[in-house]
């Protein structure tokens, strides 16, 4: 009767011997072999032996290893891995070259060990956290302005030493650059609000009254405040990502280290081109959104140019243009403080750049709005 080859094979065996000056051997005999290592048993070949516990130290693999395959390699990594980890060094040259580098080659490509995924949060604990965001966003800000009002206070009283060539510049960016969007959202504005309000008075022929709608919506909240949101995406946005990118690049740390204030020389003058620039820019939205309007009350509901602009001094004056004006040096020192802010606060890689550009865009939108809720409550308190 023929004998089973695997039954001559003897199993792998380990054993840990003491040497002198507390020196390790860990002993290897037998057939490391896919036949010889029981499947079940092979990821915790180490454990069984006794050589699996924590310390530190140098661990001397030494022994006569009778046959070695690519399954015993993988149970001798991780036996060598897990001493690792505990803190061991493993010394392997007392191997055969072979073999050795069979050990070597199979524990480079070991995967890495999986970390225990945290535990997930509850619905209370993801409020909380994004509250205290919230606050520390808050915070932030706030300091902002602080800084704002000492640096920006103490250089108005010596307006020589403000940088207006920078200033120039960034109105020529923030404003001139703006009309053409501004003015063509502004007009299709004006002809959706005038078709929208014609169709319903014109079932009551009170076409006239489109020209009372069209200005006062205009002049008091439309035109103000689309300006604001087209700004607050185009130029709040290009101040983040300008700022970012000089904070990855440090040119912003090579500023500091020649004496030069990054708040005199890039966000200053940020914020008084758009003090500038958005009553202006306002003032052209408000004449494109009432030619819009008069578009299509012309065209679609047989009130005249003459009649509608005719009409116009009757309907709005002085003080409806002033409410809606009022408002934008308001909006625009908050457009400008989140954008510059944002960019600040930027640190790693590009990728932060586009996520604090998506945060200021998204932050100068809302703070906008509210800052406009406010205003209307405080008009309304008012008698306006």
């Amino acid at each position: 009767m023929p004998v089973n080859q695997s039954s001559r094979m003897s199993p792998p065996r380990i054993a840990l011997e003491s040497g002198v000056e507390g020196e390790r051997c860990l002993r290897l005999s037998g057939h490391w072999t896919l036949d010889s290592i029981d499947t079940a048993h092979r990821p915790s070949l180490g454990g069984d032996a006794g050589v699996g516990g924590k310390g530190d130290g140098t661990i001397r693999v030494d022994g006569a290893i009778e046959a070695l395959d690519s399954a015993g390699a993988l149970a001798l990594a991780r036996l060598i891995d897990d001493l690792e980890q505990g803190g061991a060094r493993v010394d392997l040259a007392a191997l055969p070259a072979g073999q050795r580098n069979l050990v070597e080659l199979v524990k480079a490509r070991l995967p890495p060990p999986q970390t225990p995924r945290p535990p997930r949060e509850g619905i209370l604990a993801r409020i909380g956290r994004a509250t205290v965001a919230k606050f520390t966003e808050g915070n932030a800000f706030l300091a902002f302005v602080g800084e704002l009002v000492v640096r920006g206070g103490r250089l108005l009283a010596f307006p020589w030493r403000i940088r207006w060539r920078e200033v120039v510049a960034e109105i020529e960016a923030a404003g001139l650059r703006a009309l053409g969007i501004v003015g063509l959202l502004s007009f299709l504005v004006g002809m959706v609000m005038a078709y929208q309000a014609g169709a319903t008075l014109a079932d009551f022929g009170a076409n006239i009254l489109i020209v009372n709608l069209v200005a006062i919506i205009t002049l008091r909240e439309m035109g103000p405040l689309l300006t604001a949101i087209i700004v607050a995406g185009r130029t709040g946005s290009s101040y983040t990502a300008q700022l970012g990118t000089m904070r990855i690049t440090e040119e912003i740390d090579a500023l500091r280290s020649i004496g030069i204030s990054p708040f005199d020389m890039l966000i200053l003058p940020k914020i008084i081109a758009l003090i500038v620039v958005l009553p202006l820019l306002t003032v052209f939205a408000n004449l494109l959104g009432l030619l819009g309007g008069a578009v299509i009350a012309a065209y679609r509901f047989e009130v005249s140019f003459s009649v509608y602009f005719d009409r116009l001094p009757e309907v709005v004056d002085l003080t409806t243009l002033m409410l809606g004006l009022v408002k934008m040096p308001v909006f625009a020192v908050a457009i400008a403080l989140i954008g510059c802010m944002q960019g600040m606060r930027v640190a790693g890689s590009a990728l932060a750049v586009g996520r604090a550009t998506t945060v200021s865009v998204v932050q100068a939108t809302f703070l906008v709005i509210v800052l406009d809720a406010g205003f209307s409550v405080l008009f309304n308190l008012m008698g306006y």
